[in-house]
């Protein structure tokens, strides 16, 4: 494509790269139990018997991913909270608490508030960041600095699909030091994480679609994001771009809980944007993609104005949505990195039609500075 004009769009596009260079970059020897070129034996892995993640904005919805990565790879619990609330709540921190801290800019001030709490009650933290030498980077015992490249644009697009990437990276050495992965199952995981970038290509492939659809429904009141699962934070951060960019208003909700409540909310003048795809040798996943039809079948009944994203060879989803988008196949816990992309283009695409700044939205700043 052309240089964009804008740097939300460049970043967007430059996402197969920043995806690879983070894999790329997350070398793992479990047997000693190096990670990205350096010892993580001083962090008790092997006897964790909690992870707390803590962030804001984007960075959370990568955290809230991620907690279903490490759950599912893993097997430990994991509490997401919003690092504005962590600073000062009661939670409780030990030195058996693992404590990843997320940020793009690594200045965050809510961020790296939490990351001073989590340290003085004596537990060991992590920093997930682009900067290298942010100040969450410089005070963290542990560091893993995606490799996105600089972000320029408000709105978080290929730093949040690189701290996917670390955190699925991070999920998958964990399981293998916890012996709950064994090696050629890892094998096969990283085989298919280094093909998302080939697979990220084609989805941007589908930037003239997305515009398309820009244009026939940037009129809606309002937008309901739908998904299950680890696809509920690509849909809380799909609702975020929109909003951001746009000043539309967009809400997410797990796709069961939107019948306990906001279904009373839809009519033909809201737009559905439901995420249903499916990992078709994932026994969980093909039981949520059900569910999933399930709801849009109710939901179509309330608003004809369902999109969809769905995975390549489905013949279901097309006959429930007025609009489908296909996704190449992908691992049930990998397929956010894929899903996240046409949402950013879509909202790139109605808040340019709106008229919007939208590498610096109104009201909006790269790093929340000040808490």
């Amino acid at each position: 494509m052309a240089s964009p004009k804008h740097n939300m769009l460049r970043e967007i596009f430059e996402q197969p790269e920043a995806v690879q260079q983070t894999a790329e970059a997350a070398s793992a020897d479990v047997s000693s139990q190096s990670f990205y070129g350096v010892s993580w034996k001083e962090a008790g892995l092997a006897s964790l018997d909690r992870i707390l993640i803590a962030a804001s904005g984007t960075s959370r919805h990568a955290g809230i991913a991620g907690k279903f990565m490490i759950e599912s790879l893993a097997g430990i619990p994991v509490e997401v909270d919003y690092a504005s609330e962590f600073q000062l709540s009661p939670a409780v921190v030990s030195p058996k608490t693992l404590t990843i801290v997320i940020t793009q800019s690594g200045e965050t001030a809510d961020t790296l508030a939490a990351l001073r709490k989590a340290k003085k009650s004596g537990s060991k933290v992590v920093t997930i960041s682009n900067v290298e030498q942010s100040s969450m980077m410089k005070e963290a015992d542990f560091r893993i600095h995606t490799k996105a490249g600089p972000e320029l644009a408000v709105p978080s697009t290929k730093a949040f699909t690189a701290q996917l990437t670390a955190l699925f990276c991070f999920a998958l050495f964990l399981g293998e030091i916890r012996k709950k992965v064994a090696r050629e199952q890892a094998a096969a995981f990283r085989s298919e994480l280094a093909s998302l970038p080939a697979k990220l290509q084609t989805v941007l492939g589908l930037d003239a679609k997305c515009e398309a659809l820009a244009r026939r429904f940037r009129d809606r009141s309002g937008f309901i994001f739908a998904a299950r699962g680890v696809h509920n934070a690509v849909a809380m951060d799909g609702a975020l771009k929109l909003k951001e960019v746009s000043y539309l208003h967009s809400e997410a909700f797990p796709s069961g809980e939107i019948l306990h409540g906001p279904l009373a909310t839809i009519d033909e003048d809201i737009a559905v944007i439901a995420i249903a795809t499916v990992d078709g040798a994932d026994s969980d996943s093909k039981a949520r993609f059900e569910k999933t039809l399930s709801n849009l079948k109710e939901l179509k009944g309330r608003s004809g104005k369902i999109i969809a994203l769905a995975s390549e060879g489905d013949t279901r989803v097309g006959k429930l949505a007025e609009e489908t988008l296909y996704l190449p196949k992908a691992p049930d816990l990998l397929l956010p990195i894929l899903e996240i992309v046409p949402l950013q283009l879509f909202a790139y695409h109605i808040a340019i039609l709106l008229g919007r700044n939208v590498d610096s939205p109104r009201s909006l700043a790269k790093a929340v500075v000040n808490d």
